[in-house]
């Protein structure tokens, strides 16, 4: 009886050291270190899916990084202040935000050469997104709390959105509605990209300036990181009631969600990324904290490899670190 009870008590133990290193084991790792030339600002990167190139925006100029060799394969520069990138593989175009010259710049997807630039009659255009729906680009403009609307066909402004409020990052759901956080007020505007109008805010709160948005298309949840409360809301568009708030690290910027995984990344600016689990549309938990580097606050996903990029300047050099899933 003695003996079965120590045996019993040693295979308890086993199964806890082993469920507690599990438990330990880290999803995600440093993988490599992509170094780019020069130094200087940065903001949004950009992950075409299609043509596997990742848009790395750095002060005047955006690399081109193909995400096969995850080599730099071209540059496009001679910007004023770059903001963020956008791609419409429909028409074959790329569209950059530049917010000291007031416009957009329009790039072929093949060749990386600019084809025009739009003068916009927004100021300091920020965040820009292309919507499928409507075949339409949104710039956001910080600048003038409004959104400038380009057709991607004729490469003209068509309208402008005020939004009510400084606008931060935006997502389109790729029916009709677009989710722009509103950093001054604390809320979340819904724009319909046909009407050009937004037809709903919803308050964000316990959520204090939200910065990057990300979309659940399936449970039709956003999420918004917030710099003031360090967490990250979860809003159930259906009914623009907040749903969840999860504590994550200081000076966020950006955001994104892998629905294969069900991960979501929050990339901030105190040398962390949170990683937190979708449980459920309403239940979320943080599974690990990330070391990375101090300022690496910007991210893309690449939802085919589940590599997440992160661009960075150490003082002297740029670069984007690479971390991969274990």
């Amino acid at each position: 009886m003695k003996k079965l009870l120590a045996f019993s008590l040693l295979i308890g133990c086993l199964s806890f050291t082993v469920k507690s290193i599990a438990q330990e084991k880290e999803l995600y790792t440093y993988d490599k270190t992509i170094d780019l030339p020069g130094s200087g600002s940065y903001d949004y990167l950009y992950i075409d899916q299609e043509n596997k190139k990742l848009y790395v925006s750095h002060g005047s100029a955006v690399h081109v990084i193909d995400l096969t060799s995850e080599k730099l394969v071209a540059t496009i520069g001679d910007m004023k202040k770059v903001h963020g990138i956008a791609i419409a593989n429909k028409e074959g175009k790329g569209f950059i935000s530049d917010g000291n010259a007031n416009a957009v710049i329009v790039f072929d997807l093949k060749t990386n050469e600019k084809i025009t630039t739009i003068s916009i009659s927004g100021k300091k255009p920020d965040a820009i997104i292309y919507d499928a729906f409507s075949n339409k680009v949104f710039a956001f403009n910080g600048g003038s709390d409004n959104a400038s609307v380009i057709d991607a066909n004729t490469l003209k402004e068509v309208s402008t959105v005020d939004l009510g409020g400084g606008p931060e990052f935006a997502v389109a759901d790729g029916k009709g509605k677009i989710y722009n956080n509103l950093e001054d007020k604390s809320s979340l505007n819904v724009i319909d990209s046909k009407t050009l109008k937004v037809i709903a805010n919803y308050p964000l709160s316990p959520c204090g300036g939200p910065t990057g948005i990300a979309f659940d298309a399936v449970n039709k949840r956003t999420f918004s990181v917030c710099r003031e409360n360090k967490g990250m809301t979860v809003a159930d568009v259906t009914t623009g009631k907040v749903v969840a708030t999860v504590p994550i690290g200081g000076g966020v910027d950006a955001i994104a969600y892998d629905a294969a995984t069900k991960l979501v990344f929050c990339t901030n600016g105190d040398a962390t990324t949170t990683i937190i689990k979708q449980e459920s549309a309403d239940k979320y938990s943080v599974v690990q904290t990330l070391k990375t580097q101090t300022k690496a606050k910007t991210l893309a996903l690449d939802k085919d490899t589940h590599k997440i990029y992160l661009s960075y300047n150490d003082g002297s050099n740029f670069k984007v670190l690479v971390y991969k899933m274990n």
